[in-house]
C-alpha cells in the first residue's frame, strides 16, 4: 500500500447545475477515495485523498468524461497535506470572492424524466415540474450563487420525506438536484377563467380544463419557464387568426411547438444542423422552410415559405401536446412591444383580454426569458434571438479583460454583457428599450446580472448615439463611460463569436447606427479588430424622410431613392402609385431639410417597396425578409454570382470607398414599370447586390493585406445575400466569418461593445 496523497482540484466553468458535484461522490466513491466537493461561486472545489493510482484515475476521469452538460474552462490541481479524513461527501457552499461568470442556463427535460412521468406506477406520474440533475429550470429561478436550493425560487417549498431521499442519496440522478419536486411538496398548476381573477381548479384537473378549452378553440395563457405562452392549435385557423387579432399582430409569424422531431419533420425541411438545434437540450425555435400542404394554418407565418418550430422542452408542455394531440401555437404572453408575462399578477394584468383561460403555476419565475430563435440554413445554424437555454452562458473573450466591464447594449433587440478576465456574460433577449416595459426589464437584467455574477462595474460601454436610452442610461451610472461605435461592436462580436482579435474586413449592414462622423450610417466596410476600426467603404448616403418613420413606411425610402438614383421627375411619376403624401415626403428627401443616412436594411425596404411587397410594415425587417422569402422561392440552386459587380464603381484610394446602389434601384424601378413579378425583381437585386458587395470586400481585402472578411449587423441574416457574398470571397481564397453562437443583429452589440472595452481598458 502506498503512501495517502490529497490533492486540491478546482474546476472553473459551467460546472453548477450540471449534476458535478453527485459525479464526483460517485466516481471518488467507486476509486475508493476520500474527501469532499462543494460549490464556490461559480467553481467547484474537490479536495480528495488516498493512493496515487485512484486519484490519478479520477483526474483522468474529470478531464474525459465529465457530467454532460458541464463546460469546463480550467482546472487547477495542487497537492495538499492529507488530513485522514474518511467518506466523500458534499459540503456547503461558500460565497468565495471573486466574480461568478459561470450561470447555469435552463434545460430541457432529459428522458429518464420524461419516462418516469409516464409511468402510472411512479409517484411523479403526469406531474409537470418533473427534473432531475440533468435538466429542468435553472437560470430563470436563480436568485444567487452558489447554485443551492436555498439561492433559487424553489426555497419556498420544502422538500418532502421521499425528495429528501433521493437529494441526499450520491446513487440517485436527484442527487443534490436543487429544483427537484414532485406532487407531494413541489409547485402545483391553476387554471381560471380570463377576467375571474380566482383560480377554480387546480393539479390534474387545471391541466384537462386548458387541454379542452384549446380542444375549443380557445386562447390559453400557459406560464412556462421564463414566463407566459400564448397558445392555441396551430391548424385551428380561426383560432390562429382570432389570436392574432387580439394582439394585433397582424403579421409577424408565430413559432409551433410539437411534441417530437418527427412531427417537426413533417412540418418543415430540417438539415442536419437544424435538426441537431432543435433536438438539443437547448431546444430553441428553429426557422426552416415549411413543407407544402401541412396542416397548420397559413396565418402561422402569413406570406413565408419558411416557420418557426421548437420541440417542447417541460413536463407541461409534453403534457399539453399529449392531451391536445397536435401541434400548438406558443408565442410570447405579452402586448406588442413588452416583455413576457412572468408572474401571474402581472399575467392577470396584461393579458386577460388576450386570452380565455390562464394555466398558471406557483413556482415563482426570478427572471423572465424568451425562447431562442435559431435560423437553419445551407447547413449551418445561426442564433437570430439569444435566450432561453444560451444565455447567460458565459462566452470566452479573446482580449481579456483587466477592469469589469458591463455593457448596455443598443436600444432595439438590447441585450447587457458584463465581462471580468477572459470570460463575458449577456444576457438574454431583453426588447425594444423605447417602450416603457422593456426598459423596466432592461434595468432589472442589469441589477439581476451584477448581483448574480458579482460584478461591480468599473466602466459601462455604451452605443455613441446619444439618445438611446441605453447610452443615457450609462452616463448618468455614475461611473467610468466608454463609447463605442454601433458597427464596430458588430465586427468585434463577430469576432467573439470566432474567438479571433482581428483585424478583419467587416462588412457590417444593418438598419441604423451612429457613425463616428455623427451620421446615421448601416452599410459599412470597416478594417477592425478588437482595440479600433476605420471606415473604408460604406454605400452612398441618402435622405431618411421623416426620421424612424421611414423605418415603419418603406415606400418613403423607395421614393428617396428613386429621386437618388433616377431623379426627382422619375420620384414624382412613382409617388402617387406609392402614398398620398408622396409630396410632403419628397420634399423631405431634399437632403438640406432631412438626415442623412447609408444603411443597407434601408435599401432593402426601398427595393421591396419597389417590388410591391411592403409601403408599410407592422414589424422592424418585415420588408426584407419578405424580399429574401420572395428571391429564395423564384431559385432552388443559389449560385454564386460573378464578382464584377461594376454598380459599386472603382475605389477611391485617398477617401473611403462609396459603393452606389443607384443602378440597382433604377432597375427595380424599371422592373416594376415594365411589370417583372416581384419574385424576378427580389432575386436580381439579391445577385447584384451580393456580387458587388463580394468584389468590394475582394478588392480592399487585398489591398489592406487582410486575409479575412467578417458579414455581420442584421441584414446578414438573410441567409441568402450571405451565401452568395460568402461563397464569391471564398472563391477568391480569402477566409470569411458569419456569425453562429452571436447574433448579427443588435443581439450582439453588448457582447461587442464588453470585448472591445476589454480590449482598450
Amino acid at each position: 500500500m502506498g503512501p495517502r496523497l490529497r490533492r486540491r482540484v478546482v474546476v472553473d466553468g459551467a460546472v453548477q447545475g450540471v449534476g458535478f458535484r453527485p459525479w464526483a461522490v460517485r466516481q471518488a466513491r467507486e476509486l475508493g477515495l476520500d474527501g469532499w466537493a462543494g460549490n464556490e461561486r461559480d467553481r467547484l472545489i474537490i479536495e480528495i485523498e488516498g493512493e496515487s493510482a485512484p486519484l490519478d484515475a479520477f483526474v483522468e476521469r474529470l478531464h474525459r468524461m465529465p457530467p454532460a452538460l458541464a463546460r469546463i474552462n480550467l482546472i487547477e490541481i495542487a497537492e495538499i497535506a492529507a488530513d485522514g479524513l474518511r467518506g466523500f461527501d458534499v459540503v456547503p457552499s461558500t460565497a468565495g470572492t471573486g466574480p461568478a461568470l459561470a450561470v447555469p442556463v435552463d434545460v430541457a427535460t432529459c428522458e429518464a424524466c420524461l419516462q418516469e412521468m409516464r409511468d402510472p406506477l411512479a409517484r411523479r406520474f403526469r406531474y409537470p415540474f418533473t427534473n432531475c440533475a440533468d435538466c429542468g429550470p435553472r437560470y430563470t429561478i436563480i436568485r444567487s450563487l452558489p447554485y443551492d436550493r436555498a439561492s433559487t425560487t424553489m426555497a419556498g417549498f420544502p422538500l418532502c420525506v421521499s425528495c429528501r431521499a433521493e437529494y441526499d442519496d450520491p446513487a440517485d440522478r436527484r442527487f443534490h438536484a436543487e429544483p427537484i419536486a414532485c406532487p407531494a411538496c413541489g409547485p402545483t398548476l391553476m387554471w381560471e377563467r380570463a377576467g375571474e381573477i380566482r383560480t377554480s381548479l387546480s393539479g390534474e384537473h387545471a391541466l384537462a380544463a386548458a387541454i379542452s378549452s384549446l380542444l375549443e378553440g380557445e386562447i390559453v395563457a400557459v406560464k412556462g419557464l421564463g414566463g407566459y405562452h400564448l397558445a392555441v392549435i396551430a391548424d385551428d385557423a380561426a383560432a390562429v387568426d382570432r389570436l392574432r387579432k387580439r394582439k394585433a399582430r397582424d403579421d409577424k409569424p408565430f413559432a409551433v411547438m410539437v411534441a417530437s422531431a418527427e412531427e417537426a419533420s413533417a412540418l418543415v425541411t430540417l438539415d442536419h444542423s437544424g435538426r441537431a438545434e432543435l433536438t438539443s437540450q437547448r431546444r430553441p425555435i428553429v426557422i426552416a422552410r415549411r413543407r407544402r400542404h401541412t396542416t397548420i394554418a397559413t396565418g402561422v407565418a402569413p406570406g413565408l415559405p419558411d416557420v418557426g418550430v421548437m420541440m417542447a422542452y417541460s413536463p407541461l408542455h409534453h403534457l399539453l401536446l399529449e392531451g391536445v394531440g397536435r401541434p400548438l401555437v406558443m408565442t410570447s404572453g405579452n402586448r406588442t412591444h413588452e416583455p413576457i408575462a412572468a408572474g401571474i399578477d402581472m399575467a392577470r394584468a396584461h393579458l386577460t383580454h388576450l386570452c380565455d383561460g390562464f394555466l398558471h403555476h406557483d413556482r415563482p419565475i426570478e427572471i423572465r426569458c424568451d425562447d431562442s430563435v435559431v435560423r437553419a440554413v445551407g447547413g449551418r445554424a445561426q442564433l437570430v434571438r439569444r435566450s432561453r437555454g444560451y444565455a447567460p452562458e458565459s462566452l470566452r473573450l479573446p482580449s481579456p479583460a483587466v477592469l469589469r466591464i458591463l455593457a448596455v447594449g443598443a436600444e432595439l433587440k438590447n441585450t447587457v454583457a458584463v465581462a471580468a478576465g477572459d470570460q463575458i456574460v449577456a444576457s438574454h433577449h431583453l426588447g425594444d428599450l423605447e417602450h416603457p416595459a422593456a426598459y423596466a426589464a432592461f434595468e432589472q437584467a442589469i441589477a439581476h446580472l451584477v448581483e448574480l455574477t458579482g460584478i461591480d462595474p468599473e466602466v459601462v460601454v455604451h452605443d455613441l448615439h446619444p439618445e438611446y436610452l441605453s447610452t443615457k442610461w450609462a452616463v448618468d451610472s455614475d461611473r467610468h463611460v466608454l463609447g463605442v461605435q454601433h458597427h464596430h461592436a458588430h465586427v468585434a462580436s463577430c469576432l467573439v463569436d470566432h474567438g479571433r482579435t482581428g483585424p478583419v474586413l467587416g462588412v457590417a449592414f444593418d438598419g441604423l447606427g451612429m457613425g463616428s462622423d455623427g451620421s446615421l450610417w448601416g452599410g459599412e466596410l470597416l478594417v477592425a479588430d478588437l482595440r479600433e476600426s476605420r471606415r473604408v467603404g460604406h454605400l452612398r448616403p441618402v435622405p431618411l424622410p421623416g426620421g424612424s418613420v421611414a423605418i415603419r413606411e418603406p415606400w418613403r425610402m423607395a421614393l428617396a431613392w428613386v429621386a437618388v438614383a433616377s431623379g426627382p421627375d422619375a420620384a414624382a411619376h412613382l409617388g402617387p402609385t406609392l402614398d398620398p403624401r408622396w409630396r410632403a415626403v419628397l420634399s423631405l428627401s431634399d437632403h438640406r431639410a432631412t438626415a442623412m443616412t447609408s444603411s443597407g436594411g434601408r435599401l432593402f425596404d426601398a427595393i421591396a417597396a419597389l417590388a410591391g411587397f411592403r409601403p408599410t410594415v407592422s414589424y422592424e425587417g418585415q420588408a426584407a425578409v419578405e424580399l429574401e422569402a420572395a428571391a429564395s422561392a423564384y431559385v432552388e440552386e443559389r449560385s454564386a454570382p460573378s464578382v464584377d459587380g461594376t454598380w459599386i464603381g472603382e475605389p477611391d484610394a485617398d477617401r473611403p470607398w462609396v459603393l452606389d446602389p443607384s443602378a440597382l434601384v433604377a432597375d427595380a424601378l424599371a422592373g416594376r414599370i415594365a411589370g417583372r413579378s416581384a419574385p424576378e425583381i427580389a432575386i436580381d437585386f439579391h445577385r447584384r447586390l451580393a456580387s458587388g458587395l463580394a468584389r468590394a470586400a475582394i478588392v480592399i481585402a487585398r489591398r489592406e493585406r487582410l486575409q479575412t472578411v467578417a458579414l455581420t449587423g442584421g441584414v446578414f441574416q438573410n441567409a441568402m445575400l450571405t451565401s452568395l457574398v460568402e461563397s464569391a470571397v471564398v472563391d477568391a481564397g480569402l477566409e470569411v466569418l458569419v456569425h453562429r453562437r452571436v447574433p448579427p443583429n443588435d443581439g450582439g452589440i453588448s457582447i461587442g461593445q464588453a470585448a472591445i472595452a476589454a480590449a482598450t481598458c
